[in-house]
């Protein structure tokens, strides 16, 4: 069974290569608040809109004092070129081994087209200045989720 995060756990820390060739550590961005949103592969239709509305709603979300970071398995490579495709102005950081999508509870069962199957979970998580879970949001839909989470966090 996946286990779920909840509000008030401590945000597993990880270090993983970013679509710049970079590295990205969670721990760095202390003092910051985070929202890291799981997807389960970059360039596709659901993908790309999650992200294109991440990127159209950055201004407000930085002005929040909210950096966002996407996280998927998908190599460097492809997201350096989902990254320039579509304009994305945000991190978006590599996870092949699948181990913090899994620490986060966003790597497991899930439904696809009504068979179980073994992927990602799209889940999105705020987390605070001091690398706490605010909030833990799984199964979330890629159109309309970031409207809703900019609601949930008081930014509408």
């Amino acid at each position: 069974m996946t286990v779920r995060l909840e509000p008030g756990d401590t945000a597993p820390d990880f270090t993983l290569p970013t679509d710049t060739g970079e590295s990205l550590s969670l721990s760095s961005r202390k003092g910051r608040k985070v929202i890291l949103y799981a997807y389960p592969n970059a360039m596709t239709p659901g993908c790309t809109k999650q992200a294109c509305d991440f990127r159209d709603s950055l201004d407000s979300l930085s002005a929040a004092g909210y950096d966002v970071v996407g996280i998927s398995p998908n190599d460097p490579a492809k997201l350096a070129r989902f990254r320039e495709r579509d304009g994305l102005t945000f991190p978006l950081v590599s996870d092949e081994d699948k181990a913090v999508l899994t620490a986060y509870g966003a790597y497991g069962e899930k439904k696809n087209y009504g068979r179980v199957v073994q992927g990602v979970i799209r889940s999105t998580f705020v987390i605070d200045e001091d690398g706490k879970i605010e909030q833990a949001q799984y199964n979330v839909r890629a159109t309309g989720h970031v409207a809703k989470l900019r609601r949930d966090l008081g930014l509408d």
